[in-house]
């Protein structure tokens, strides 16, 4: 992933907000979910684990300089490629429809209506959307490259620095660090 990884160090610079969207019962469509608590479980500061309800974190988020969507997107590549997308592309590829309760469109227009924070997707092809408790093969497998890379590629991630209070974990357990 040389060149996503040269598209993350030159975009994300500053405080970077990681927000995991997704259904962990839909198997490859809690990869968001999934990749952002790999990220806390390695220490990456500023994750949000917003599952279905990005809607209700937008806030949190919106206290960095980027906020970065992690979501599993239909946009037509093979089961586990990766797609990095500025918040004009995501409008444009994502305006109306969407398995959350708000597009990732008009999601990513709420996290940058503060003037100051830039909105993000990290989108991964999936492979199924059935039921299922766990990722498939494929998205597992990039699940695994994407947190090395994001852990090595944006500032103080993994570095000992404290979690801001924007760092959230939600899912099959509470656990809010303040």
């Amino acid at each position: 992933m040389p060149d996503l990884r040269h598209q993350l160090e030159s975009s994300l610079r500053g405080r970077v907000c990681f927000m995991g969207l997704g259904n962990l019962d839909y198997g490859d469509d809690g990869f968001g979910v999934c990749l952002a608590e790999e990220l806390i479980a390695e220490g990456v500061p500023d994750v949000i684990i917003a599952g279905t309800a990005p809607d209700r974190w937008i806030g949190q988020a919106g206290r960095s300089d980027h906020v970065v969507f992690l979501d599993a997107v239909e946009f037509g590549g093979e089961p586990g490629s990766v797609v990095f997308l500025d918040s004009a592309q995501i409008a444009t590829r994502f305006p109306q429809i969407s398995t959350h309760k708000i597009s990732l469109g008009l999601l990513a227009q709420w996290a940058e209506s503060n003037g100051t924070t830039k909105a993000w997707l990290l989108g991964v092809q999936p492979q199924s959307l059935k039921p299922a408790p766990q990722l498939t093969p494929a998205l597992q497998k990039t699940l695994e490259a994407l947190c090395d890379l994001l852990k090595t590629c944006t500032p103080d991630a993994g570095r000992g620095v404290p979690a801001p209070p924007c760092r959230v974990k939600l899912g099959r357990e509470l656990e809010v660090n303040p």
